[in-house]
């Protein structure tokens, strides 16, 4: 290499002493030399540029050999693992007690129009899923904070009074209850519908659907409360109790 220095033009031993100065560099020596020498410093910027492109090459090259893995991976069945989801949570109707009276107290204070607390959830059917939430004895705990859209749905399957002369017109009521630190629940939704059916009717159907944005904090926990437990336990797909994190 020093050879080929001294065979070329003339600033080439200029070079060849930049170099040997650059090499001192490495040992620890002053950098006053290479400062004050404009083609020393010259020619260390050209190394560098050099050096900058070829690692950034090696990176590019290293970063399209892991892509081309990862699809033939995925292609040939071996999907890469998953990474923990968003916390979501779909829980359908189990059958409850209609003698609830005592089980509704543990949920605290309720009000008088939505006092039946729903304590009976399927959390691991072909309708239902839990990702990233607690579920535990008919509520949902929130384990990450964030922005929730909480939604539920309740098919009531309510008798009519055929002693009467007149045929019932119930109201139906259901409600979203949130859990804080605090002793008591918080209503966060409460859906009202009231229906006459014909005289003739065995019992009357009615869906009562709400869902809404919420900030909640880790911790804290969903649940439903009806107004009656006359409900359709028949249909999976009919009656649930959900929630999942938006990223706003």
């Amino acid at each position: 290499f020093v050879f080929q220095l001294k065979a070329q033009a003339p600033g080439s031993a200029e070079e060849l002493r930049c170099l040997q100065v650059l090499n001192r560099q490495q040992e620890g020596s002053s950098l006053e030399e290479l400062i004050s020498n404009q083609s020393c410093l010259k020619l260390a910027n050209t190394i560098k540029a050099y050096v900058a492109t070829v690692t950034e090459n090696v990176i590019r090259r290293s970063a399209v050999k892991e892509a081309r893995r990862s699809y033939f991976n995925a292609s040939e069945g071996q999907v890469p693992p998953k990474t923990a989801g968003k916390p979501s949570a779909h829980l359908t109707l189990r059958p409850q007690s209609l003698a609830q009276g005592g089980n509704s107290k543990r949920f605290g204070n309720l009000s008088q129009s939505c006092r039946h607390a729903i304590a009976r959830w399927e959390d691991s059917t072909i309708h239902s899923h839990l990702q990233n939430i607690t579920y535990r004895d008919g509520r949902l705990r929130v384990n990450q904070a964030g922005k929730y859209y909480v939604y539920s749905q309740i098919y009531f399957r309510y008798p009519s009074d055929r002693t009467s002369a007149h045929v019932s017109v119930p109201q139906l009521v259901q409600c979203i209850n949130w859990k804080t630190s605090y002793s008591q629940p918080i209503l966060l939704l409460k859906g009202v519908g009231t229906k006459c059916w014909a005289p003739e009717a065995d019992y009357g159907l009615h869906a009562l659907y709400q869902g809404g944005l919420f900030e909640l904090k880790a911790g804290d926990e969903l649940f439903v409360s009806v107004s009656s437990l006359a409900i359709d336990y028949n249909d999976a797909a009919a009656s649930y109790f959900g929630a999942f994190r938006l990223d706003l």
